[in-house]
């Protein structure tokens, strides 16, 4: 063979060794991936709000427009209604107190508690009669509310030792319905003179309550209300808490005093 033959045949010899090789180089073998769904699983968050505990959304007992609020207008056989403060006790005078409304004109509205009508500081709770309601960790509130005028609706809660406590959260003036809804972890907390509906004599804020055993909870905005009329005042609809029920002895209902 010639030096020229050979530079001619010398590259096809080796295109052919490197075809004849290629199949195995596919053939090596690849690593893994992990399963994409396995790793997005991993990835979501988790959903760590507790159960619906309580939750009201009233009835219109007797079936007119407004009227002072009873117990009648509870629709949870479960609870109890309570009302506080010098004028906050409705059925006692037809032009004080907390009220029960719903108007279908001008717009729809949904059926809630009123305070136009206090002419003193009040209140309203709910009391389930069998349990207590456990506040701590991830426990929230939600309700459906509209305020006007300066007023600013704050949660209260009763703890199982007869302490009053009125929160720091507050909802302030709104041009419509709006839910609110909150963790009680970012609420703190000042004793409450329930007789009075005011803030208590010592001023004192209260750091780490025990939220173990709430008696009840319910909402106040520390002011008269200046009537019918487009003044101040605060509405409250349908109440809704998520924590956890802890059984009253023996499950059986108790009725607590004011």
């Amino acid at each position: 063979m010639t030096k020229l033959q050979f530079m001619i045949v010398a590259p096809l010899l080796a295109g052919s060794v490197a075809f004849a090789q290629a199949p195995q180089a596919k053939e090596a073998p690849q690593a893994k991936e992990a399963p994409k769904e396995k790793v997005n699983a991993r990835a979501l968050p988790q959903n760590n709000k507790p159960a619906l505990v309580l939750s009201e959304q009233w009835q219109q007992i007797p079936a007119d427009v407004e009227h002072p609020v009873t117990q009648a207008a509870i629709t949870n056989p479960n609870l109890e209604l309570k009302l506080y403060g010098p004028d906050g006790v409705g059925g006692t005078n037809p032009d004080h107190g907390v009220w029960i409304v719903w108007h279908e004109q001008p717009q729809t509205e949904p059926l809630h508690l009123w305070t136009g009508l206090c002419k003193s500081n009040c209140a309203a709770a709910l009391r389930d009669k069998y349990n207590y309601l456990d506040l701590r960790d991830s426990a929230a509130i939600r309700w459906d509310v509209k305020i006007v005028g300066f007023h600013l609706l704050r949660p209260i809660i009763k703890l199982a030792d007869g302490t009053w406590l009125v929160g720091d959260h507050t909802d302030g003036i709104a041009n419509d319905w709006h839910q609110s809804e909150f963790s009680i972890a970012d609420v703190r907390w000042r004793k409450l003179d329930i007789a009075k509906v005011v803030e208590a004599a010592d001023g004192k804020w209260i750091e780490n309550p025990d939220l173990s055993r709430v008696d009840e909870i319910g909402f106040t905005d520390l002011m008269a209300g200046s009537g019918h009329g487009p003044g101040g005042w605060s509405d409250v609809g349908r109440i809704e808490v998520f924590g956890k029920a802890t059984p009253r002895t023996a499950n059986t209902p108790q009725t607590s005093s004011k």
